[in-house]
């Protein structure tokens, strides 16, 4: 089955100001990158964008913009769905709608507690569905942040038998378990897009249907090579793999702020503030100049060893 919010699909950072205002300027700029660098779709606010600590009229404002940048382009997802209590969450979730996104995406961790059952999840489900459109595509989200709460099998299967979930953004980080997912979801509506780049590619190659992982700020094309051409290369695919694998290991080095340092280099914009990450990550994560260095450098080489085939 076709899915339509399948592929590349970048989480965006939001680009600040040095006065902690978001760069709109930067932020367009960003969007078209993301674009012009093969991204098959936008998961616009998310917790890359910093979205818990971003009020609510910039969640709705950045969401908006990126609907209006973006201009049928490629599919564009947002969440910005943070609060903890249903009447505020119905309130943020109808805010994202009516945005004009393609998808509204629901947060896995605000749906039930890491101690409540499916029953409370289905109920919240239900429940949050009577704020929004009954036609709204719907995708849902294993963040992190503040706990990671990881889906059931009968809970994928109830999401994806609906026939209202468009995506899942796996936050699993186990290949055992996307294949697993991948079953559960076969004649569904309902995409596996991984997040984790160590099991990137071969979570493609067992037929994932998509990457969303943070590592699309830096070489979404890379990615989307590896979708789109990997299998018919294999040992290019899997050098390219392990330049990927070894390149996410920086997402510990002060991300997103991370992903900012490597947008000022390339000129997508000017700042590298950051609401979630604070301090200069040069003074915590030491050489963290030189690892971006290498994985400019050798995304480079990459690219032309591809433009070579």
């Amino acid at each position: 089955m076709s899915h339509a919010m399948q592929g590349i699909f970048p989480v965006v950072i939001t680009p600040f100001k040095p006065d902690n205002t978001i760069d709109w300027d930067g932020y367009a700029r960003l969007i078209d990158w993301y674009i012009d660098n093969g991204s098959h779709g936008l998961f616009a606010v998310c917790q890359s964008s910093e979205m818990l600590f971003l009020t609510l009229d910039e969640r709705r404002d950045l969401a908006r913009f990126a609907v209006k940048h973006v201009a049928g382009r490629v599919p564009v997802v947002a969440s910005g769905h943070i609060s903890a209590a249903m009447d505020d969450q119905k309130v943020e979730l109808r805010t994202i709608a009516e945005t004009g996104v393609d998808a509204v995406v629901l947060v896995t961790n605000r749906l039930a507690a890491a101690d409540e059952g499916s029953d409370v999840f289905r109920a919240r489900i239900d429940d949050l569905l009577t704020a929004l459109p009954s036609d709204m595509a719907l995708g849902l989200y294993e963040c992190p942040a503040p706990y990671r709460r990881l889906l059931t099998n009968d809970e994928v299967s109830w999401c994806a038998q609906s026939g209202r979930f468009a995506f899942l953004k796996d936050v699993t980080c186990d290949l055992d378990d996307v294949k697993r997912r991948l079953t559960l979801v076969a004649g569904s509506p309902l995409a596996i897009n991984n997040a984790n780049a160590a099991i990137a590619w071969p979570a493609i190659l067992a037929g994932g249907h998509g990457f969303s992982g943070v590592m699309n700020n830096f070489h979404p094309d890379l990615y989307r090579w590896l979708m789109d051409h990997g299998r018919d290369h294999p040992d290019l695919a899997a050098e390219m793999d392990t330049f990927l694998v070894l390149s996410a290991m920086s997402e510990g080095m002060g991300y997103p702020k991370l992903a900012k340092h490597y947008h000022r280099r390339i000129g997508t914009f000017d700042c590298v503030h950051s609401r979630t990450i604070p301090y200069d990550i040069a003074d915590k994560h030491w050489a963290v100049e030189v690892v971006l260095d290498h994985i400019v450098e050798g995304a480079a080489r990459f690219r032309d060893r591809i433009r070579a085939l």
